[in-house]
């Protein structure tokens, strides 16, 4: 492809490489190989380009290399706030830094002299409150500043972090809370979801009887209700304070991330500030193209990891463009019309959601002006080709699609596109530079062309330190390392094609095994859901114990003015047939309301299985982590 996209963050790694290190690469291909193979050097490289902001200089870039266990940047002291705060090298005060847009109150922009201002009394309120190095703060509120800004003061301390969204109920939150002990929450009273408000008082009264390392209650004023005997914000922030940062080890706790928690308790998983800190300046730098002055919209709530990677784009000068309240209301282009006001460079997405403003007939790029716009970013679930041809139509070459896939447990992602590589329509471009990814079958051989175990071969910075309250390390080896030991088994069914395109079929504990062969179910919802009477879809396998083929079950849920008459079953099977194959054909199509989904939009497709194999509906998911809780109900009548 040869260089690589002159003005990208990438041309200007790649010509320093050259000038620096004396080291030249033809393609992405030739960059990605040398970023697996020598960790040391690209690594090494990382730090110096994007200016890591050490305290105390690492003696080594690798000092044990086996997986768990691997020891990044020994001797290395930073703080993850300091750069996010202060930005790189010549951002300026009066440039922005959060640009919050609200179904709950007016929109405030914030500068980066307005930010540092904040997180420095948010700092000193914390301190006043008893807050130091290792301490939990948690926060249940929304994607407003006030919670970046609580985030980063209590980095700055060396404090550790973690949030849920306030759509969530008491139990689900205080499974997650509860694991970490936490001595200060961050909480609203409510909200406004589209033009519905909210009432969460109750959530967090349930909240602090049910958590008793809690000390102290921040309240943020925002939306109904009123959390009584809390600290106002305005007192918390009240006091001005000099910025500063405390300077920790490469591998202290930076934030708590928490599984979705859909096959069992919600695992803890712990990133570092060096971790995150190396690992976003390189995705968001080498992949998303970040640069000083863009400004980046992501819908997320607080509870994603997605969220996190958004606040990181404050690690490359770049401004924060904050989305809270129903991302459907009052309609599908709201926010469309949010990063044409704000002026966004990056737009990032669910399939689901471009997929929606296909079917509605959205011609955002025609009208509204989007010239700002440089990326679309897509993660979450596949995106079927016809989401791809309607990007390229809407928006032309001059804005780059780019597809991803990672996860919680690295807060970052594992394959996906970039401007030095191509778009491949329905598939994922590559593998991500600095993780060494394949497919492995059973008995751990790399496989090509065919369907197989997504594996990091090689370790990476923003691995889990560990999951917290797992003292000898038996649940994080039991979670990536038992099936391959030594290499990361990631829970992806997936397909690399020779030319190092990916195409990522499900979770591996929700594929399909027909006869021997393992089928992925990406593959059924790109043909199902592309038929105009269906909404949504759920595959299931229930497997044979004699061996036989077992039973596949596709449950449906019809769009608006249809039902699942006969008719529609073999219309149905038809599609499966003649785009995938006979063995593609399920036992039995049954009628949903709704496909249970978590509050991130992923499919309940283990749990659901468990369901039908006879499970309590209440013991393999936490209802109020769904989007309707209800859900779960209707699987369970088929069960009966």
């Amino acid at each position: 492809m040869g260089a690589p996209p002159a003005g990208t963050v990438t041309a200007a790694f790649v010509e320093w490489l050259a000038a620096e290190r004396g080291l030249r690469f033809d393609d992405y291909d030739a960059l990605q190989r040398w970023s697996v193979t020598d960790l040391d050097g690209f690594w090494s490289a990382i730090a110096a380009f994007f200016a890591v902001p050490f305290h105390d200089a690492p003696r080594a870039v690798l000092e044990h290399r086996g997986m768990p266990g691997t020891v990044w940047f020994p001797g290395a002291t930073l703080n993850y706030a300091e750069r996010a705060v202060e930005g790189p090298e010549g951002t300026g005060d009066d440039e922005p830094a959060l640009l919050a847009h609200s179904q709950t109150r007016d929109e405030q922009h914030w500068t980066r002299g307005e930010l540092r201002d904040a997180v420095a009394r948010a700092r000193a309120g914390l301190q006043r409150l008893g807050v130091g190095r290792g301490d939990r703060v948690v926060a249940y509120a929304p994607n407003i500043p006030e919670t970046v800004i609580a985030h980063l003061a209590a980095a700055s301390l060396g404090a550790v972090w973690a949030s849920c969204a306030p759509e969530f109920g008491a139990r689900s939150v205080i499974d997650r809370f509860a694991q970490i002990e936490p001595t200060v929450l961050l909480a609203v009273g409510g909200y406004v979801y589209g033009d519905k408000p909210i009432d969460r008082t109750a959530e967090v009264a349930a909240l602090r009887a049910a958590l008793p390392s809690l000390r102290h209650v921040v309240e943020v004023p925002y939306g109904p209700g009123e959390v009584p005997g809390a600290l106002p914000w305005s007192e918390l922030v009240g006091t001005p304070a000099a910025p500063a940062y405390d300077p920790v080890p490469f591998d202290h706790p930076l934030v708590v991330l928490f599984s979705s928690g859909t096959t069992g308790k919600p695992k803890a998983i712990v990133h570092g500030h060096g971790g995150l800190t190396v690992e976003h300046l390189k995705n968001h730098g080498l992949a998303w193209d970040v640069r000083p002055g863009d400004r980046m919209l992501w819908f997320s709530t607080t509870a994603w990891m997605m969220w996190n990677a958004l606040v990181s784009g404050l690690l490359h000068g770049a401004a924060l463009i904050l989305v809270d309240g129903n991302p459907l209301h009052p309609d599908l282009g709201w926010q469309w019309r949010l990063a044409a006001g704000a002026r966004a460079t990056h737009f990032g997405s669910s399939p689901g959601f471009l997929m929606a403003c296909r079917t509605e007939g959205l011609h955002p790029a025609r009208d509204l002006d989007l010239t700002s716009l440089r990326q679309i970013c897509v993660a979450g679930s596949p995106l079927p080709p016809e989401g791809y041809r309607w990007v390229a139509a809407e928006f032309g070459p001059e804005v780059l699609l780019l597809v991803g896939s990672g996860g919680t447990d690295v807060c970052t992602g594992i394959v996906q596109g970039g401007p030095w590589q191509e778009v491949v329509e329905g598939e994922i471009s590559g593998r991500e530079l600095g993780v060494d990814t394949a497919a492995f079958d059973e008995d751990g051989h790399e496989v090509v062309g065919e369907l197989g175990e997504l594996v990091i071969r090689a370790p990476m910075p923003s691995m889990p330190l560990f999951f917290w309250g797992d003292e000898d390390g038996a649940r994080l080896r039991a979670a990536y390392f038992d099936h391959y030991p030594g290499v990361w088994r990631h829970g992806d069914w997936v397909r690399f094609s020779p030319s190092g395109s990916v195409v990522v079929t499900g979770r591996s504990d929700a594929t399909l095994n027909r006869g021997g062969v393992r089928l992925g179910t990406a593959e059924f919802y790109s043909v199902v859901e592309e038929m105009p009477e269906i909404a949504d879809s759920l595959v299931v396998h229930l497997e044979d114990a004699s061996g036989g083929p077992g039973e596949l079950l596709l449950f449906v849920v019809p769009a608006a003015g249809h039902e699942v008459d006969e008719a529609l079953t073999q219309r149905i099977r038809g599609e499966l047939r003649s785009a995938l194959s006979p063995r593609h054909l399920p036992d039995r199509i049954h009628a949903l309301p709704a496909v249970p989904r978590t509050r991130t939009g992923k499919k309940l497709e283990v749990p659901a299985k468990r369901i039908l194999l006879g499970a309590d509906p209440d013991a393999v998911a936490s209802r109020d982590s769904l989007v309707d809780p209800s859900a779960l109900d209707a699987i369970a009548d088929v069960a009966r």
